[in-house]
This record gives C-alpha cells, structure tokens and sequence, in this order.
C-alpha cells in the first residue's frame, strides 16, 4: 500500500480520543461509577493494544514484501533514522515542558525521560503530565528489535512457503507475551508490564496481518464478513469490561484475569483493524466513517493529540484546584479538548510535518525510489 491510508488513520485517530477520554474519566473518578457505560469507559486503553497492532502492521510491510515479492529490504540506519525524526521531537517538547512545570529531577532524571528510559526505572515517580508516556518506550524498544525480527525471519523463511513460514516464525511473538504474563504475575512483578515482551503479541498480530497484506491483498473473505466483525470487536470489548479482565482500579488482576484481558485486547485489536487493513474498500460504509477527511486528518495530528493531553489535563486540574476524582467531567472534556486541539494543531504542522520532511530528505539516496514509495506512514501512539 503506497502512501497513507485514511481509514488507518481514522483508526488511529478513534484510538487517540479513547485514551483522551479515559484519561478525563480516571481524573474525575467517572470511571471508577457503577453502571455499564463507566464499566466501558474503564477499558478505553484498548486504545494502546491497536497503536501497537498498526506500528507491527505498518512497520514490518515492507519487510514482508521484501521477502514474498524480493523487492529491496529497508535499511536499518535509514529506517531506525526515520523513527528518530518521527517520534522524538514533539516528545522532547512536551516532556520537557511537565518536567520543567512539574518535575524536581536532577540531570540524571531528565536523562532518563530525554532518552526514553523510564520504564526502566520503575521505581522513579512518574511527574504530573506524563503518566501516558510508558507506552513510547514499549514503541521505540519495538522500533530498534524490529530490524533485527526482520532479518531473523528473513532466514527463517528463505526456505519453502515464504508466507506461511513468515507466519510460522511470527507466532513466537505472542507466546512470549504469554509466558512474560505469566511471569509477571507469579513472581510478583507487576513492572514486566512495562516493557516489550510484555506486549508483543500485539506487535506480532500486526505483523502477520502485514504479511496477509502483502501475500493475498484484498481479502474477498473478510470483506463480506466486515460489519460481523466490528459487531464481534464490540461484543468482545463489552466482555473486556467486567470482572474477568481485571478490576478498575490499580488494583493488579491475578494471572487468570491477566491472560484473559491479553487474550481480549488482542481479538478486539486484530477484529477492528483487520476490516481496513486486508479488504480496504473506499466506497464501503466503513470506509466513509472512518476513511473521510476530518478523521484523517485527527489520525495525522493524534500523536501530538495523544502526547498533549496529560498535561492538559493536569495543568486544567491544578488551575481550578479541583480535588482528586471530583473534578466537573463536562468541564474538563470540553476545556482539555479543544486545548489538546490547538496545541496538536499547531505541533504537528510546525515540528512533525518539518521532521517528516527532513527524514525524506535524508533517508533519500539510502533507497531506490521503488523502496521508498513502499514506505507507508506508520503511527507512534
């Protein structure tokens, strides 16, 4: 798939409202009511499962391609470059500002947060503003592994079936987030949470949904069973809300309620992107939701969005001087929306779009221009 595709990002975008939504909700304690819709409003971090599921889907595409159609694989200095200019620049902004406003670290803390080193230091309190940046270091671990998976299965699939030995050697992927899950919860260590194996089964769900990508295109299949399977992304979702994945608060879940939310987060993740990455099609209902031009456009910005409004938040709480979980919902939904809003607005044209510009410009003669058309434009959550 060349260039960008609009209903990926209007996943992207979806993605990027849920965590600023759970966010309003954890902060002014509409989450933890009684009542069904508080219950769903609890499981909206299914948001980070799907910016992982795309980064596998988007990432590893060219990779795949390389091996089914032997066309030039990407290089890795051009390729972990890009990632750099993608992901950092607004990331240094915004966390520079909350730890400036907020933080008392030494240089050795701003060490850690500049280099996207915190979650390996889980002891270190996390400042106001940042409690949903634990997922960049999970991303960028994935970014420096993923050249690494893609020559490993590069040699493991030069023999026999390419794609079903692609496929093969991607089901690992998953199993270790299983075993790291049980893991975590047998030796007590909660904070194995934070790092990739943790999550790898919905990196390895996007790559081999990548790999189908490549291998048989546009699936008649799961075109005619599309609307089934966002009903059934639903229905499981809503099953993600109770008990059996775990409580609401920070409570941890015991190792059934663990493998059970692991198992849940993927199936909703791989049923709603599924639809639009192996059986795109421009003029379906689907499309036209998702696909038009405001929710591409949100899908563009949703990374600044995603990054902006923790401190938004947090600035909007601590200027009213609203007590913990008691703040007015309406309020700080409407107020930390459209100031996220402006905020993404004006980052994503001024720094993004100028990184993106100067990693094309850089990364330039590391490709023939056929490799590089082939590049799409992967999200960081």
């Amino acid at each position: 798939m060349k260039g960008r595709d609009a209903a990926l990002d209007g996943i992207r975008a979806v993605a990027a409202l849920g965590v600023w939504l759970l966010h309003v909700g954890s902060n002014t304690g509409v989450m933890y009511r009684d009542g069904m819709l508080h219950w769903l409003m609890s499981r909206l971090g299914i948001a980070v499962p799907i910016f992982f599921l795309l980064s596998g889907l988007l990432l590893y595409r060219p990779w795949a391609r390389a091996m089914i159609e032997d066309t030039p694989r990407p290089r890795p200095l051009g390729y972990l470059w890009r990632r750099v200019l993608r992901v950092m620049p607004v990331y240094w902004l915004v966390s520079a500002l909350a730890l400036w406003a907020w933080a008392s670290y030494d240089w050795t803390g701003w060490l850690k947060w500049m280099l996207l080193a915190q979650n390996f230091f889980p002891a270190d309190p996390t400042p106001d503003g940042l409690y949903q940046m634990w997922t960049l270091p999970i991303e960028m671990s994935f970014y420096v592994l993923l050249p690494v998976l893609g020559w490993a299965l590069h040699r493991w699939a030069r023999g026999g079936n390419r794609p079903v030995r692609l496929l093969a050697g991607i089901a690992v992927l998953p199993l270790i987030s299983v075993v790291t899950v049980v893991v975590a919860r047998l030796s007590g260590q909660p904070d194995l949470a934070l790092l990739l194996p943790y999550h790898l089964a919905f990196f390895g769900c996007g790559m081999a949904m990548a790999v189908l990508s490549v291998w048989i295109g546009h699936s008649r299949v799961i075109d005619s069973l599309a609307p089934q399977l966002l009903v059934l992304a639903g229905l499981l979702y809503a099953l993600l809300s109770t008990d059996l994945a775990g409580p609401r608060t920070l409570v941890l879940p015991t190792l059934g309620q663990s493998l059970w939310r692991l198992s849940l987060e993927t199936a909703v993740a791989v049923l709603l992107v599924a639809p639009f990455a192996l059986a795109s099609r421009p003029g379906s209902l689907r499309n036209r939701v998702l696909g038009n031009p405001v929710a591409s456009y949100l899908g563009r910005i949703s990374y600044s969005f995603f990054l902006w409004h923790a401190p938004v938040i947090t600035l909007q709480l601590k200027l009213t001087g609203a007590q913990p979980f008691q703040a007015d919902f309406t309020s700080v939904a409407v107020i930390s929306f459209i100031v996220t809003m402006l905020l993404s607005v004006g980052s994503y044209h001024l720094i993004e779009v100028s990184a993106l510009k100067l990693s094309r410009h850089r990364s330039a003669p590391a490709s023939p221009p056929a490799a590089r058309a082939a590049l799409p434009a992967a999200p960081a959550p």
